[in-house]
């Protein structure tokens, strides 16, 4: 099963989208029509409403009067929280419910207007926005709802803006077209991306990742993108595991394969085991194979770790699983920030990057021709180390 995540501002087209990709065989979780049905005359919810802002949030037939309490909460920062601390519980109950009902190989999309808002987007396996430029917005919302620019504008300020939506998302779907060119973009996202990713999840594979070698320009967004695994890893893994973002991803400016390098500390190759199946759940299996870094010079040449991948086509992950304190931890860590605090090291390692991809079309023997360097590095990066007490994690 795979879990999306769906949002996007008021008139952005959320609903549209959502629409296309039940269209495809999604299992659509609309957030709104839960937090309706958790509240209709009768519920619990609507009795616990009714307690804390009066009978006068009802009408003359028992049910929610949404703009008496509406004329409650809005502006007073207080009441919408308790409203939320209402509902929302009730929401996320509900839909855990529909979703373990959800056939085992579903593309379960979650539709939720506060996604950004709520914190959650580092449950999902992948987060979608749809995105609209602010006029047509507006546009859309008197047209369609009657709302004067006044009140969508309001009703854009009590939400998220698009950088914070951006911030915890993963692909853009931008619709600022027609109709069918949003169905495009989510007719190829659900054929090429989604259908592959639950596939991969559910027998617990990674995505394959091809052989042939793509140096790429340094990407500004490769740490956000980080950012955005990491929390689903500390999501599955525990919230004070600790995840690194490593690797040439990690260093701004310099070039580098595009596929993330990250890096989960553990204190026994047995914990890393035992967090196998939960990392894999999350969308992030370990890969066949043993695996080992070279310990540089210290006492035996190798230090075993696992290695996990991504179940994402759509973006290639290695996470490491090293023990705390192993030569292969130690290394990484002062790799990364040796490069980032001296340009000279950083530039020297770009050029022989550079080299190395005239060289070798393969990006394992080009893996292979980059270790001479590492070795040379490792001493360096020591020397820095010292110069400057540099200690792992400070």
């Amino acid at each position: 099963m795979l879990r999306v995540g769906l949002t996007g501002g008021i008139g952005a087209g959320k609903s549209a989208a959502a629409q296309r990709l039940a269209h495809h065989g999604a299992v659509i979780i609309d957030a709104d029509k839960l937090a309706r049905e958790v509240v209709a005359a009768g519920t619990p919810g609507l009795a616990e409403i009714v307690e804390a802002f009066g009978a006068g949030v009802l009408t003359a037939e028992g049910e929610l009067d949404r703009p008496a309490l509406g004329a409650k909460v809005f502006g007073d920062e207080a009441a919408r929280r308790r409203l939320e601390k209402i509902i929302h519980p009730r929401v996320r109950a509900r839909t855990v419910e529909m979703t373990q009902s959800a056939p085992h190989d579903a593309i379960v999309v979650n539709d939720v207007p506060l996604l950004a808002e709520t914190g959650l987007a580092s449950s999902y396996h992948l987060v979608l926005v749809v995105e609209t430029h602010r006029d047509l917005r507006l546009q859309r919302l008197h047209a369609t709802r009657g709302m004067s620019a006044e009140e969508a504008l309001a009703r854009f300020s009590a939400q998220a803006d698009d950088a914070r939506r951006r911030a915890v998302c993963d692909v853009v779907i931008e619709n600022n077209g027609t109709l069918e060119q949003l169905h495009g973009q989510i007719d190829v996202l659900f054929r090429e991306r989604l259908v592959p990713f639950e596939e991969h999840v559910r027998l617990g594979r990674s995505a394959p990742a091809g052989h042939e070698l793509h140096i790429a320009d340094p990407d500004p967004t490769w740490p956000e993108q980080a950012a955005r695994l990491i929390a689903r890893i500390r999501h599955a893994a525990g919230a004070d595991a600790e995840v690194e973002h490593i690797g040439s991803t990690a260093v701004p400016g310099l070039p580098a394969k595009d596929i993330i390098d990250l890096m989960l500390a553990v204190r026994t190759l047995d914990e890393a085991d035992a967090l196998a199946p939960r990392l894999a759940e999350a969308g992030f299996p370990r890969r066949d194979g043993e695996w080992a870094d070279n310990a540089r010079g210290l006492p035996g040449e190798t230090w075993p770790k696992r290695l996990h991948g991504n179940a994402d086509p759509g973006r290639p992950v290695n996470l490491h699983v090293r023990v705390t304190g192993s030569p292969g931890w130690r290394f990484a860590l002062l790799m990364r920030d040796h490069l980032r605090a001296v340009p000279a090291a950083r530039e020297e390692y770009a050029s022989a990057k550079a080299q190395w991809a005239m060289q070798h079309t393969d990006r394992f023997a080009y893996g292979d021709a980059k270790e001479p360097w590492f070795d040379a590095e490792a001493h360096a990066a020591d020397d820095w180390a010292e110069e400057t007490g540099w200690t792992p994690g400070r």
